[in-house]
């Protein structure tokens, strides 16, 4: 019964992401602008729009495989984290009836759909993302990663293990600062993770009931997910980087440099609302003062590092530093102090 209840609610899914059009580089006129999920996308299945629909996304051609969630630099483009990390959280502690025999009993584990392997699975692993493996280090659960045959698969596309390897990577610069780094494997499924070894009478329905869930958490946010409402700053920034922060733990030492790209603006700046304008997030904003002038402000908690601001920059005032102190996420910082307002 639950495999067919399965099947049905794969069948009722939306495999296509969300897009957030307000936070699409193309909608806000950045300088350059991206062609990254055109680029990235294995079907062809990513059409550039106009304004208003920038990024349209064709159904018939969609697989889920999330690649194009993965490369997006600003989060326009995003499926729901909560079932994969709900999916993570249960699995930390695993009771005493795992077997000592199955590979990678002792942490957590997520499949691509096509690998054949049991337990909590995805449509393909381009699903994995950097807030993902932050959050199994904050938790230290270590998280094993398979993947079945890439190379002739019909949902990803052959390079998804190197793809991921990338995603890990940025987690660890990001977990760096508080010294408990992420134990994360990216591996082919073998049989034996389809076999998923020994268990007793009572060990199959318990896991039964677990796996079931899993599955289930892992089919329920194919559904639609709700629009963004942009007056409500909180939802402005994506899942994926409020995740990010959340998985800073445990806190890094107030000296330690935090892996967190974002803008500085030096003296050449001249005042213009530009890099305000282009930011998807809202993270820099203009607070005008009553005499006149300007405060450029810098909420570094909404930032995604995408650098519209950046390569918008006029007169090119505008640069990158990769790493803050913890201090700076707790409180709004002035980048740049005017009196006077172009």
């Amino acid at each position: 019964m639950l495999p067919g209840l399965l099947e049905r609610l794969e069948e009722a899914g939306n495999l296509l992401p969300r897009f957030t059009s307000p936070r699409c580089l193309l909608e806000r006129q950045a300088v350059g602008g991206c062609e990254a999920c055109l680029v990235t996308c294995p079907h062809e299945a990513v059409e550039l729009g106009p304004p208003g629909s920038s990024i349209q996304i064709d159904p018939e051609r969609c697989t889920g495989c999330g690649l194009c969630v993965q490369v997006c630099p600003s989060g326009a483009l995003e499926y729901s984290l909560q079932p994969a990390l709900q999916s993570l959280y249960d699995q930390r502690e695993r009771g005493p009836e795992a077997p000592d025999d199955r590979p990678d009993a002792s942490g957590a584990t997520l499949a691509c759909a096509a690998s054949g392997a049991g337990g909590a699975t995805l449509p393909c692993l381009g699903r994995v993302t950097s807030a993902l493996v932050a959050a199994a280090g904050a938790w230290n659960t270590p998280l094993t990663l398979l993947h079945g045959d890439c190379a002739g698969c019909p949902v990803g596309a052959p390079d998804v293990p190197q793809r991921v390897a990338g995603v890990v990577e940025e987690a660890q610069r990001l977990r760096l600062a508080t010294g408990q780094p992420a134990e994360v494997v990216v591996r082919a499924a073998s049989p034996a993770d389809a076999q998923g070894g020994g268990l007793s009478r009572r060990g199959v329905f318990r896991a039964l009931l677990r796996s079931g869930r899993q599955q289930l958490a892992q089919a329920l946010p194919e559904q639609p997910l709700p629009f963004v409402d942009w007056s409500v700053p909180e939802e402005r920034t994506p899942e994926e980087w409020r995740w990010r922060a959340q998985a800073l733990r445990p806190s890094p030492a107030e000296t330690a440099g935090i892996h967190w790209p974002a803008p500085l603006v030096d003296e050449t700046c001249i005042d213009c609302p530009v890099c305000a304008n282009v930011c998807p997030t809202q993270a820099i904003t203009r607070d005008l003062q009553p005499g006149g002038g300007v405060q450029l402000l810098l909420d570094l908690n909404a930032c995604t590092g995408c650098m519209a601001c950046l390569h918008s920059c006029p007169p090119g005032a505008i640069h990158a530093q990769e790493e803050w102190l913890p201090a700076a996420f707790r409180a709004t910082i002035l980048l740049r102090e005017s009196d006077h307002v172009m």
